[in-house]
């Protein structure tokens, strides 16, 4: 027995050996990351930004959207590049859209080069970003030249406004149509026995969130507006294409039909690809297009870090912009919402109602904000954290005009906070609306009885103590206190659109005209407008552009808020989400939807308070 005791010593000293030489290497990595950033930065930069990138003549902007795109990118980024922690910095759409527009005035830069493997954002999202790259086009003249071994749907979306568009000849063109598939859960929780009780405010029938817990397959309401919502999307999709190949809408919708395009030749035939081309071929056309000999290097200016780079202006344009208008003298407010709407403080990828709100407040306090353009992309969340927002967008309105910008996505919650605004900007395949509400609470008795053995037993003081356990299912007359909690809010929720909606000018929206086109339904930009919810088509430079007029203002400078976090809690909190990501990936592999629908059946049990969330996660594919 005293050797297994030797041993067993020897083993914990081992581990906690290795454990300590693992610290050692992590600190010793992040202190070497850290310097190895800074210097690259410069002398004399801070954590937060670093000294001008130099661009150097006949340049090509290089593009490549592999990293996530985020509505606004960070002033803090530090890559970093040991173990699990790769550099994995977020784009900032802000950041592209102002990068390319540099681009076509700088005359260093010759031409742009669309490199495609992977986009991740949203269609609204990439729609930003190609009528950037189109204005991009015809105010400079330069020539943009996409290029991809292999084109999927949503990265052909964007290469398509390119002046020519290449792909690799044993690579391709997957171009079949949209499709949107859902997981349901009902079965899982039925094994389980779990009952998922999902209570929606009446007449709510397109508030669908729920049903993925308790059916087995979509219902007829949902499918319905699926259904509109994928031809909608497909439709824009085929408009976008066509105008910029000059293909015929209902052609390329047969293409697709069909399966017409299966190797890359089927894509040169079909006028949807220029050519099949090897990397080195199309950089030999990029040569002879910014006049660099064939054999020599391209120089290429990345677009992380071409962010970073000053044009210079002609001293005849010192003190004016652009378009030769002198500088304004006001400023305007960008406060940016994305992600899930939750109580409290923010956290990463999520919107927190103290932290918006103290944001919007700042920004309307500042006497020298004249405006507020209000980015949202966010498919909801809490009811009352997008009441707590709603209620600054107000205060804020009583000052100055706001304007609302949505991304890809803008729903439930998402337009609560966005209704009061005196114009709503979106994109055509903008996914908005689903003005409805729903609550949900699962009663876990059964599994907690039947298979794990645990029972439950306790004493109250009121009848009704109890009710929100989950612990055993609501009586019928629990149901009905919670019903009348969420159609109360419902009420609310048309209340605050049809009055947002009414100020705003849009005179007909009354109650029965936001119910008839709410009850949770989920619209396109496009048919959002087509019923009052959206006033114009457009981006965030739109909105901005609108808020300037509003205010009176000629080229204001622009200020985002909330204010970012402190340098190293970024950093710690940058470090946090890539090792979970890296552990997750351990345990799953690399297939992020099966974390995705894992995650989601977690966060039913963190669903707190009446909710006006999106009815569903619409994927496209």
């Amino acid at each position: 027995m005293g050797q297994f005791w030797k041993f067993l010593f020897a083993s914990m000293l081992g581990n906690f050996l290795v454990g300590l030489l693992l610290i050692f290497i992590f600190v010793v990595a992040l202190i070497g990351s850290i310097f190895s950033g800074l210097s690259e930065m410069g002398e004399n930069a801070s954590f937060g930004g670093g000294k001008p990138f130099s661009v150097k003549d006949n340049s090509v902007l290089h593009i490549t959207l592999h990293q996530q795109i985020m509505d606004r990118g960070s002033e803090q980024q530090l890559e970093l590049d040991f173990g699990p922690f790769k550099g994995s910095s977020t784009l900032g759409l802000n950041d592209i859209l102002a990068s390319i527009d540099k681009a076509a005035t700088d005359d260093r830069i010759k031409a742009i080069f669309l490199d495609l493997t992977m986009v991740q954002a949203g269609m609204a999202t990439m729609k930003e970003i190609r009528e950037e790259i189109a204005e991009f086009k015809a105010a400079s003249g330069k020539p943009v030249i996409a290029f991809s071994d292999y084109y999927t749907q949503r990265t052909y979306y964007l290469a398509s406004v390119a002046d020519e568009v290449y792909v690799t000849p044993q690579g391709g063109l997957d171009f079949r149509g949209l499709r949107s598939e859902y997981m349901f859960f009902k079965g899982m929780f039925e094994k389980l026995d779990i009952d998922v009780q999902f209570i929606r405010g009446t007449g709510n029938k397109f508030k669908s969130f729920g049903e993925v817990f308790t059916e087995t397959e979509m219902s007829e309401k949902n499918s319905e507006q699926v259904v509109a919502l994928l031809d909608g999307l497909w439709s824009d999709y085929l408009t976008t294409v066509g105008t910029e190949r000059k293909l015929d809408k209902a052609k390329l919708d047969g293409i697709a039909e069909t399966m017409q395009v299966r190797r890359a030749e089927d894509a040169v035939t079909a006028g949807m690809i220029d050519g099949a081309k090897y990397r080195d071929e199309v950089l030999d056309i990029l040569r002879e297009k910014v006049g660099t000999e064939k054999g020599k290097e391209l120089e290429m200016a990345e677009l992380g870090k071409y962010k970073r780079a000053t044009v210079k202006k002609k001293s005849s344009e010192a003190g004016k912009d652009s378009s030769g208008a002198k500088l304004g003298s006001g400023k305007i407010a960008v406060v940016y919402a994305e992600g899930d709407i939750i109580d409290g403080e923010s956290t990463d990828g999520s919107i927190g109602s103290t932290t918006l709100s103290a944001a919007i407040r700042e920004a309307r306090e500042d006497s020298t904000i004249k405006a507020l353009v209000l980015r949202v992309n966010s498919p909801g969340g809490s009811g009352l954290a997008s009441d707590v927002i709603w209620r600054e967008v107000e205060l804020a309105k009583q000052r100055m005009p706001v304007v609302v910008s949505m991304g890809d996505v803008a729903a439930s919650g998402g337009y609560y906070i966005s209704c009061g605004a005196n114009k709503i900007f979106a994109q055509e395949n903008t996914i908005t609306g689903s003005i409805g509400v729903f609550g949900i609470i699962p009663n876990m008795q059964g599994f907690f009885n039947n298979k794990l053995g645990i029972t439950f037993d306790g004493e109250q003081t009121n009848k009704y103590a109890g009710m929100m356990t989950t612990s055993r299912a609501l009586t019928e007359e629990e149901k009905g206190i919670i019903q009348g909690w969420v159609d109360d809010f419902y009420s609310t929720f048309k209340q605050r659109v049809s009055d947002g909606r009414k100020a705003a000018g849009v005179t007909q929206m009354d109650i029965a005209m936001v119910d008839s086109i709410g009850q949770g339904r989920v619209w396109t930009g496009t048919d959002a407008m087509a019923r009052g919810l959206v006033d114009e088509m457009g981006g965030l430079e739109d909105a901005i552009a609108e808020a300037e007029k509003l205010a009176g203002l000629t080229n204001a400078k622009v200020v985002n808020y909330p204010e970012e976090e402190d340098f190293f809690e970024q950093l710690m909190e940058d470090l946090s989400m890539q090792s979970k990501t890296w552990a997750a990936q351990q345990m799953l592999g690399t297939d992020a939807e099966t974390a995705a629908q894992l995650k989601k059946i977690a966060d039913v049990k963190r669903i707190s308070g009446i909710q006006a969330r999106m009815p569903f996660e619409l994927k496209v594919y």
